[in-house]
């Protein structure tokens, strides 16, 4: 197989670097194999999922679907009920617990998604550390770097270079792990995002990715200009909304706008849970001078 071209690569390449709705616009492929027909329909879904579609999703996908499909369906029905997750996770532990499907790699990238959501990072590895895929290695290194071991995301990171150097999840996890090292590592991240900018159309996540290493960097006003074209590009984005609250405080400016559409849009951010903890403490030192 490996002289044989492939038919999803620019399908991939705009999912991974956020041009959803690009990826749903150019998923009419012709002459794929059964398999490939349902890795183009899990990424096809997972984009509807990306901006929001969830109920189409749930819609959409029946009980006779493949199991990667209905790991995907379990991933909306997961994000667009954050009240009833319970019954989601249930259902997820108990698929990934049979035999005949509990290792089918898109179930447990779902799974390492679900519980990386939920903060549950050892559980997340328990699915996503074996790897097999290069979405798996790369979530292993987001999941590493959330848990503060830069080592051992680096040690993903390296086999996804053995794999795949030019891949652009091997880039992009080059790129979080060298933010997450910081220093002098932080202008290769820029210059990777940089790469992206100049190859692929503009999207929010490049843009956000080279936005984060200007703050880094101490260059704010560039930074308010690529996240406000990231906020034209989406208006809701829960990263670029959390990035300008950051960079307006830095740059003396109010971040009242920003801060309050993210607590309507995604009243789950990390951003707003600190912010209204903090609220929270303040009030109650008010009250106790008082």
């Amino acid at each position: 197989m490996a002289g044989s071209p492939d038919h999803l690569f620019n399908l991939r390449n705009n999912f991974y670097l956020g041009s959803y709705q690009a990826a749903i616009n150019n998923s009419d492929l012709p002459n794929l194999s059964p398999d490939d027909a349902v890795e183009r329909d899990c990424l096809v879904y997972r984009s509807y999922i990306a901006l929001g579609s969830y109920q189409l999703v749930i819609n959409e996908i029946d009980s006779s679907a493949a199991t990667p499909l209905q790991a995907v369906k379990l991933l909306a029905l997961y994000l667009s009920n954050p009240h009833d997750k319970e019954s989601t996770i249930s259902s997820l532990k108990e698929w990934l617990a049979d035999p005949a499907i509990g290792n089918n790699p898109i179930l447990r990238l779902i799974a390492g998604i679900i519980f990386t959501h939920e903060e549950d990072y050892n559980e997340a590895l328990k699915h996503t550390n074996a790897g097999g895929t290069m979405e798996l290695h790369a979530l292993n290194v987001q999941i590493f770097i959330k848990m503060h071991r830069s080592d051992y995301a680096e040690r993903q990171l390296r086999v996804m270079q053995q794999i795949d150097e030019d891949h652009t999840l091997t880039q992009l996890a080059n790129a979080w792990l060298n933010l997450a090292v910081g220093g002098s590592k932080i202008q290769e991240a820029y210059l990777i995002f940089q790469d992206f900018s100049e190859k692929y159309p503009m999207t929010g996540l490049i843009l956000n990715g080279k936005a984060v290493c200007c703050m880094h960097m101490g260059n704010f006003d560039e930074a308010e200009t690529l996240l406000l074209e990231a906020l034209n590009k989406d208006a809701k984005d829960p990263e670029t909304l959390a990035n300008l609250v950051v960079c307006s405080l830095h740059l003396g400016k109010s971040s009242s706008r920003y801060l309050s559409q993210l607590k309507l849009t995604h009243p789950e951010h990390i951003l707003v849970k600190r912010a209204s903890s903090a609220e929270d403490s303040f009030g109650r030192a008010v009250q106790s001078v008082a």
